[in-house]
């Protein structure tokens, strides 16, 4: 920068004429007059006129400039002032880490700030005696800052932390998601199919600070038990299945009657206890270990080998050492595993926690996947947060984020996205039957059962209510009482009629909110997509490499037997693994641009 561009910086906060030709020489010279005014001092008389102060410090900067020419004695200095330096930014960095603002908090990317590990014994969750606690009622409330008296307690008006817990993170006194907006979607005229939206998650420290000590209260509902009946018998007169219960009518009806204290069907009938004799059956060890989590459960299932295993991303450390994640395949699926060399002794890929499960009550794929989707607090009695997510999805927001941003912050205890394009439950039977999702008659005749009790179309009647569909591939819930018993209710529909969950969801919902005060938080389907990235199903992906191989030519040492006796699978990995790599592609024809002459493509030789 030149002296003239700071002399005119200065001149907005004073006067550029008084500092145009300043120095602390010039401003000890006589004054002149403006008769006659007086020509620059030359250097020689400049120096004459220094205070003796001035001469002084010439001296001293000369001697040390003659010093510092020296080599030992310069690299002295340079290392004092390399060390003075750090010494700052040191002290700087300190500060900025202790008293962040929501400027430095928020996050809106997929980078997470790491977070100290806590502790915890061999599965279990050592953190909730730790967590400050909160009051359920305020949980959108701005709590003042902390002061260092009540650093450990907390009434119904503040928010606090334990110093040895949180030292290094400070609850902003607004929200930092306080002033976000959803922006509007791209107006992209080509691209009409769903799509991701921004959300606003806070920074892990700040999710563990709010995350609730205790359960939320459950209304009406405080105490449930679930039905078990190791001597079962098969009625043909009653719907359902053998581990369902096939609960009659009556009892489905009773079951919609909410009081303190309920005993309802909820899968697992048969035998001593979940996982255990029952059908869906899991090892003992496996059981063992479900049984110790009793903090977040991420879970997941692929059945039938119907997709392929995604493995989480951006998980910060505190998850991967706290949360539990749950991957449920059945055996078919484990021997596909085996073979593509992706189980091990361990039974761990990645994050997930592999459970194989034997025995299924079902023969389709996509029903035996509603049972942990639906019933993991079954099967993970003491766990108190959940998040289910599709074989198909992965997921790339820690769960401390997701869990905070739609249940803690909105004060909910469940959570599901809707549909991104329907939202009525006739409307998405028409849609299931067209795309071949489930037995046409089977379809019409759920929609004619739940039309005699009541069911009608969606209309702006029901708001708050935002829609009857959910896209049910993410659930996010706590574990309270009213919630398992709106998953076993949900669950009972599935075993009952069709496993198209989409279309039992409302009537279930309405029939619990009629009789409590209770509600979920149904959330756009382009914030789920921001937070799992959606893959297309193996079967798919399949069909298309299929497709693709049939376009060309097969190798010629592929036999014809070995192609007929091989699986679809097997059939794409032998062709991929053994054909040779594509050929330059023959010239074109017409006249080559140096000789003129006439190209012609060479001929196949004949066999």
């Amino acid at each position: 920068m030149t002296g003239g561009s700071l002399g005119l910086r200065s001149g907005s906060y004073g006067s550029l004429q008084a500092q145009g030709n300043g120095s602390s020489a010039t401003a000890a010279a006589p004054v002149p007059t403006l008769s006659t005014p007086p020509p620059p001092p030359s250097a020689r008389k400049l120096s004459k006129m220094l205070l003796p102060g001035s001469r002084d410090k010439e001296r001293r900067l000369a001697w040390i400039c003659k010093l510092a020419g020296r080599r030992h004695i310069g690299m002295l200095l340079l290392f004092i002032a390399s060390a003075a330096v750090l010494l700052s930014f040191s002290i700087l960095y300190k500060d900025y880490d202790v008293s962040a603002g929501p400027e430095t908090n928020l996050n809106f990317s997929d980078h997470e700030k790491n977070v100290t590990n806590f502790g915890r014994g061999p599965f279990g969750f050592s953190l909730p005696p730790l967590i400050p606690t909160r009051d359920d009622n305020r949980v959108n409330s701005s709590p003042p800052p902390p002061s260092p008296a009540s650093n450990l307690l907390l009434t119904n008006e503040t928010w606090s932390r334990p110093a040895s817990v949180l030292q290094h993170y400070d609850i902003p006194a607004r929200h930092p998601c306080e002033s976000f907006s959803l922006p509007p979607p791209p107006a992209d005229k080509k691209r009409t199919g769903p799509r991701p939206c921004p959300v606003c998650y806070v920074p892990v420290e700040h999710a563990l600070a709010v995350m609730p000590a205790f359960p939320s209260p459950s209304p009406v509902l405080q105490n449930l038990t679930y039905i078990s009946d190791e001597n079962l018998l098969l009625n043909e007169s009653n719907a359902g299945s053998l581990f369902g219960g096939q609960p009659s009518l009556q009892q489905r009806n009773e079951s919609f009657d909410i009081k303190e204290s309920m005993t309802v069907h909820c899968g697992f009938v048969k035998g001593k206890k979940p996982g255990h004799g029952t059908g869906f059956d899991i090892d003992n060890d496996a059981l063992l270990e479900m049984e110790q989590c009793h903090g977040v459960v991420v879970a997941s299932a692929i059945f039938g080998n119907y997709d392929i295993m995604q493995q989480p991303k951006n998980i910060s450390e505190f998850a991967k050492q706290n949360a539990c994640f749950y991957m449920f395949v059945d055996e078919e699926t484990e021997a596909y595993m085996r073979n593509t060399r992706t189980w091990d002794d361990s039974k761990r890929v990645g994050l997930w926690r592999l459970v194989v499960v034997r025995n299924l009550p079902y023969t389709d794929a996509r029903r035996n996947g509603k049972i942990p989707k639906l019933l993991l607090h079954r099967l993970f009695p003491n766990a108190r947060f959940s998040l289910w997510i599709d074989g198909k999805l992965e997921l790339v927001v820690d769960p401390y984020q997701i869990l905070e941003r739609f249940l803690w912050r909105v004060n909910a205890t469940f959570a599901i996205s809707k549909h991104y394009r329907r939202f009525d439950v006739f409307q998405e039977a028409e849609a299931n039957k067209a795309a071949g999702k489930y037995d046409n008659a089977s379809i019409d005749y759920q929609i004619e059962f739940y039309s005699r009790e009541g069911l009608s179309h969606y209309s702006t009647a029901k708001l708050p209510i935002i829609s009857d569909v959910p896209e049910g591939c993410v659930i996010i819930r706590e574990h309270t009482p009213i919630t398992n018993l709106f998953t076993c209710l949900w669950f009972n529909e599935v075993d009952r009629f069709t496993s198209r969950d989409q279309i039992s969801f409302s009537t279930v919902r309405d029939k619990i909110m009629s009789k409590a005060g209770w509600s979920l938080n149904m959330f756009l389907d382009c914030e789920r997509r921001n937070f799992v990235i959606q893959a297309y199903h193996k079967d798919l992906l399949d069909q298309r490499k299929l497709n693709l191989l049939s376009s060309q030519p097969p190798p010629d040492n592929l036999s014809n037997e070995a192609s007929t006796k091989s699986t679809p699978s097997t059939a794409i990995e032998e062709v991929v693994g053994k054909a040779p790599a594509l050929k330059k592609p023959p010239p074109k024809r017409g006249r080559d641009k140096k000789s003129g002459s006439k190209r012609r493509r060479p001929r196949p030789l004949l066999p």
